[in-house]
């Protein structure tokens, strides 16, 4: 009775080890149950958060457990992290896989994902993958932010200093000068407002004249256009055609004239021709003299059939 006892005591003694290994494994991301895991390196500068309750994932499977972090020792690069993470299922990647550290939920947890590469030479247990930090939504908008919050800030210390330069610039008089001008404007905009009611009256009382005038422009201009199809039904282009021709003629006529051609050119240009038209003319005037002086010499009337001697010149007379 006693031993048997003594052997449920052991066998529990026993139990309580092994899930006490097990779980201390477990925790360690170490599964004994499925054999021996593989674990694999990766270097980080920052593992933002990351811990050795954070589990390894490929492409969103659950794969593994992170085994350690710890700082390097090497002197060239002290302060830079190592991360020991495990892989329980049998999956083969080569050395060109990059370990990713990304946000697993909203609440900021940390997780690592293995993006695969199956090209290359493969990865083996102890192996350094290459790492990177996948930024999350928090880490972007902070991004972004910096950059911004420089700008507003530069922003703001340019608007004081703007406002101090007015400050400076706008004293006391300028101020009173801006209101006055200001206030100059609101009255010529004022006056603007009352000639346009002005002008919108005057439109108003006149409008009939205007639509008078409209009425007359419109019968103007159809009578421009009868008028332009009468021109056209004249035969305008044969009317100027005749008068071209007989400006021509005009024209050679005119010609003439200045040559000395013809009965006008000669009178005005044959210096004979005047001199024997200017004694014609002075004969005539001796004669109608002669006869207002002695019409006798000229007119005979016989009431008893005296015969009519001729004209016989008094030679007494002078």
């Amino acid at each position: 009775m006693k031993r048997k006892r003594e052997l449920i005591t052991g066998l529990v003694s026993v139990i309580i080890i092994a899930l006490f290994i097990w779980g201390f494994n477990y925790l360690k991301g170490l599964n004994i149950f499925r054999g021996p895991a593989k674990t694999y390196f990766v270097e980080y500068d920052n593992v933002r958060g990351l811990n050795t309750a954070s589990e390894v994932t490929i492409n969103g499977v659950k794969v593994g457990k992170i085994v350690d972090i710890k700082f390097n020792p090497k002197e060239d690069k002290l302060g830079s992290l190592i991360v020991e993470f495990s892989v329980e299922r049998e999956i083969n990647f080569s050395k060109e896989s990059i370990v990713k550290i990304y946000s697993a939920s909203l609440m900021g947890g940390k997780s690592l994902a293995v993006d695969p590469s199956f090209e290359g030479e493969p990865a083996k247990p102890g192996d350094f993958l290459k790492g990177e930090i996948e930024s999350d939504i928090f880490d972007s908008f902070s991004e972004n932010m910096n950059p911004l919050q420089a700008k507003v800030e530069n922003v703001i210390i340019s608007t004081d200093s703007l406002l101090t330069g007015f400050n400076q610039i706008f004293d006391e008089k300028r101020r009173v000068e801006i209101q006055e001008s200001i206030n100059n404007f609101n009255k010529t905009l004022i006056s603007l407002n009352e000639a346009t009611k002005s002008i919108n009256a005057m439109v108003a009382e006149n409008r009939a004249s205007f639509k008078a005038t409209l009425d007359n422009a419109e019968r103007m201009t159809s009578k421009l256009d009868k008028l332009s199809d009468t021109l056209i039904d004249a035969n305008i282009g044969a009317t100027i055609r005749n008068l071209e021709a007989s400006l021509v003629s005009m024209t050679a006529i005119m010609n003439q004239i200045e040559e000395g051609n013809g009965t006008v050119g000669k009178l005005l240009y044959d210096e004979s021709m005047y001199d024997n038209l200017n004694n014609a003319a002075n004969e005539l005037e001796e004669l109608l003299l002669e006869m207002k002086l002695h019409p006798k010499r000229f007119v005979h009337f016989s009431l008893f059939g005296k015969k009519d001697q001729g004209y016989q010149p008094n030679t007494q007379e002078n």
